[in-house]
């Protein structure tokens, strides 16, 4: 009788297990990342753009206004200079206004039609305005407001209202001329600023101001309506002789 002798068991061996997938890895994340431009709005409701008289087709007012929408055209500048004092080619700026927000693409099929350089975003609409007469350039040419040219309803008068500090300056420059022309009637400076000064002594008077000229001139006129008292004085004492 033979024993069988039990064989040595060997340790069990670990089972293999499978790694999960880690989701979170840059090599299985084919998720693109989107860059920092991605799904910023880049449109505006603003634009503006330049023409030039020599390229634009004869009708590129009816154009613009067949988009019926509010624009606003320049002065002619036809007296702007270069750095180095070289005449500039004559251009108008444009504003145009939309309601809604329009893309730059949206712009250029429009500029492309009036043959105009690439359209430019606007950042302040009554800034441009005011760069239309080089308001605020004193080193630039002067034009004229009165030739800025508002179309589809657009309010001028709003867009060129001056500042605080201008409006204050310009209420000075009435001031003086009531003092110089010796003024004693209100009419007479409102068809003078009608006529003469239309562009920004006018619709002050019209808005705000003229009360206050109003009341300078009336006090002029009543000092001047004051008798003449004559004193008399005695040189050796120096009292009001009655």
């Amino acid at each position: 009788m033979t024993n069988d002798i039990p064989s040595k068991r060997k340790k069990d061996a670990p089972i293999p297990t499978e790694t999960p997938l880690n989701t979170n890895s840059s090599a299985t994340n084919n998720t693109p990342k989107k860059s920092k431009s991605q799904g910023k709005d880049e449109r505006t409701r603003n634009w503006t753009f330049v023409i030039y008289p020599e390229s634009a087709p004869k009708n590129w007012r009816d154009v613009l206004d067949e988009q019926h929408i509010q624009w606003v055209e320049s002065p002619l500048h036809d007296k702007d200079t270069n750095e180095d004092g070289t005449p500039k080619k004559p251009h108008w700026h444009i504003l145009l206004m939309y309601e809604g927000n329009k893309s730059f693409e949206q712009i250029k099929e429009l500029t492309d039609r009036l043959t105009c350089p690439i359209p430019q975003k606007v950042a302040s609409a009554k800034g441009l305005v005011r760069y239309m007469a080089h308001m605020d350039n004193p080193d630039k040419f002067q034009y004229s407001q009165g030739d800025i040219v508002g179309h589809g309803g657009v309010d001028l008068a709003e867009l060129l209202k001056p500042t605080s500090s201008t409006r204050y300056q310009l209420i000075r420059e009435m001031m003086d001329y009531v003092r110089e022309q010796n003024v004693t009637e209100m009419e007479d400076l409102l068809v003078y600023a009608s006529i003469e000064r239309f562009d920004d002594w006018f619709p002050l008077l019209c808005d705000n101001s003229s009360y206050i000229m109003g009341a300078m001139i009336k006090s002029r006129r009543h000092r001047a309506e004051q008798p003449v008292r004559i004193v008399k004085v005695d040189c050796e004492t120096g009292e009001v002789v009655e």
